[in-house]
């Protein structure tokens, strides 16, 4: 039987056993809380291996009792009728005591699976924003597949072929040192220690092969999903070919390198069949010897080549299980590699909910920056009071978007504090925390689902009534209304079936159906056309209302009701105060003011011909 080669491989020696070790003692725990199952299932191992070894004793005697002369009387009564059911019923019992470890055992491998995945899956969302903006989407979601697959891989091969393959080694040998000279278990012993020791330097010498391939492999398909991600970018650009080119390159080192690994997997091959077929030929060859001499007979020779079949049979496949054991064990611990990663944001001990009365949210002194040494905000203070709106607007780069990802605790303040109602957002949880805030972001993203999917998303178990209830405020229910499906229109991955203006107005319906009593909009109406943006921000004033609101602006005219506003530049506050104080003074904001006033006016005249 040939092996075959897969696409997966261990890591570099260094260390590679102290992190199989490390993988073992991670999935230790998942595995024994179904201990009762998996003794159970070493029971039946045991019992289907003993009913194996017990096949060729039968055969043996079997074929003694027909070893008859003819016309020897006895032939008439020869049919060993006893043997041949208790062969039968041994043939029997392999199959059931194997189909039965595999009933016992599957919820054992399943659920340690439907387990690690699932903690994997939480801890991914318990991680910094810092960390999802590093990692690569294509090569993390095939590290937690292969190692979801290494676990049934692991368990799989430990049990099913490992396990029996020893306990039917140790009872072969144990029956030829018992009935046999010492020349027959001495064969069998050399040849197994030569076939697993050639088995082991070869394998560890195509490691780094295989190691090759397997990182060309996952190169390669990173390459493919991030340019499958940014398809419109692509396509803008006409930069198919290119882009195929890329791809293409990655395949082709990887073929290079899965070529190398197919020669040395064919050297293993042949030199796993040379010493089973040597030691086979040599156990027979000495049982020959014994019938000829008179110490053995015929069934002795038949119950040896039993059990050297029943015995290589498996250890032909030791080459592949003792390389896929390896690398489910490494992709296991790259696996856990993802539970150990460092939760920048992390509750603190005995944190405490977050208990909102009035909604008033301060800045005291907030100094932050994504790369030490380059601050983004420099000693920002400043207060929302519980039930007003405070607008932030300035130049892109100011820090304005900045302050919405310190509120949700995406990042941490380098120094100063943020609080609500005088409670440090540190010192809460963060469940509370996200909860008691509403966020319109300025970049909408849509799960890949309806899009009355996509506004419930705000509050699931929504009713309908009040999901068309939001979906009127944000003035988006007419367009839901005038597609073919209605609410059960796919947005498509990423939304990319919606306009930006849509994918805004899904975001601040999901918003109000979240009904928080802190409301960010982050340039909520940065995709709207001015006539929608003039219909939505009734809608907007209308769910600020006796609600403690946060505006980031672009658009100056979107925040002129506001109770303050408050002019960010260089990660400063530069000027404060209502909108007609702020024109009075004539400085920032009144020059941002000046200019986009003129652009309203020219996007009115442009509407305007439109309607003519």
């Amino acid at each position: 039987m040939r092996h075959h080669d897969s696409f997966d491989v261990p890591p570099p020696a260094q260390g590679a056993a102290k992190s199989r070790w490390a993988a073992l003692r991670n999935l230790a725990p998942y595995l024994w809380q179904y201990r009762l199952r998996v003794s159970l299932a070493l029971v039946m191992l045991l019992a289907a291996k003993v009913a194996n070894v017990g096949v060729p004793l039968v055969l043996k005697d079997i074929v003694n009792a027909l070893d008859l002369r003819p016309g020897d009387p006895r032939a008439v009564l020869v049919v060993p009728v006893a043997l041949l059911v208790a062969y039968g019923a041994l043939r029997l019992a392999v199959s059931l005591f194997t189909e039965l470890r595999e009933i016992v055992f599957s919820r054992v491998t399943q659920g340690a699976v439907r387990k690690i995945a699932l903690e994997v899956f939480d801890h991914l969302f318990a991680l910094s924003l810092r960390y999802h903006l590093e990692r690569q989407t294509g090569g993390m979601s095939r590290d937690i597949e292969r190692g979801t697959r290494g676990i049934s891989s692991l368990v799989s091969y430990t049990l099913y072929s490992i396990l029996p393959t020893l306990v039917e080694m140790a009872l072969v040998i144990g029956i030829l040192i018992v009935r046999y000279d010492w020349w027959f278990a001495g064969i069998a012993l050399v040849a197994l220690a030569l076939y697993i020791s050639f088995t082991v330097v070869v394998t560890e010498w195509r490691t780094s092969l295989r190691r090759t391939m397997n990182e060309q492999d996952s190169r390669a398909n990173q390459r493919a999903v991030d340019a499958l991600l940014n398809y419109e970018t692509v396509k803008i650009f006409g930069n198919e070919a290119h882009e195929a080119r890329r791809y293409d390159d990655n395949l082709h080192r990887w073929m290079s390198a899965a070529v190398k690994s197919q020669n040395s997997l064919s050297l293993l091959n042949m030199g796993q069949s040379f010493i089973i077929a040597a030691a086979v030929t040599l156990l027979v060859w000495r049982a020959t010897v014994g019938v000829v001499n008179g110490t053995m007979n015929l069934g002795d020779l038949v119950l040896v080549n039993a059990f050297m079949i029943q015995l290589y049979a498996p250890l032909s496949f030791l080459g592949v299980i003792y390389r896929e054991i390896r690398q489910a064990l490494t992709d296991i611990e790259r696996m856990f590699t993802i539970l150990e990663q460092h939760r920048d944001i992390a509750d603190v001990p005995g944190a405490k909910p977050l208990v909102v009365t009035h909604g008033s949210v301060c800045f005291e002194d907030v100094y932050f920056g994504y790369v030490p040494g380059h601050p983004v905000l420099k000693g920002l203070s400043f207060e929302v009071p519980g039930g007003e709106t405070v607008a932030i607007v300035g130049p892109s780069g100011a820090g304005k978007s900045t302050l919405s990802r310190l509120m949700f605790r995406f990042y941490d303040v380098d120094a100063g504090r943020i609080t609500i109602d005088g409670q440090d957002i540190r010192q809460v949880s963060q469940a509370s925390l996200r909860g008691a805030l509403g966020l319109v972001p300025q970049d909408t993203v849509l799960f890949n689902d309806t899009i009355g999917y996509n506004i419930a998303y705000g509050r699931p178990g929504a009713s309908q009534d009040e999901v068309e209830e939001v979906a009127r405020a944000a003035q988006i229910q007419g367009f839901i209304e005038r597609q073919p499906m209605g609410w059960q229109t796919q947005v498509g991955e990423r939304g990319l079936k919606l306009s930006g203006g849509e994918k805004q107005r899904v975001a601040i319906a999901r918003a109000l159906l979240k009904n928080p009593p802190v409301l960010i909009f982050d340039e909520a109406t940065s995709q709207l056309d001015s006539r929608n943006e003039r219909a939505i921000q009734g809608e907007i004033r209308m769910a600020a209302r006796n609600r403690t609101t946060l505006i980031i602006a672009h658009r100056l005219s979107t925040i002129v009701d506001a109770h303050q506003i408050l002019v960010l530049d260089g990660g400063r506050i530069v000027e404060r105060g209502t909108h007609a104080q702020l024109l009075e003074l004539d400085g920032v904001y009144a020059r941002m003011w000046a200019l986009q006033r003129d652009d309203v006016r020219l996007d009115d005249d442009l509407d305007l011909q439109r309607v003519a």
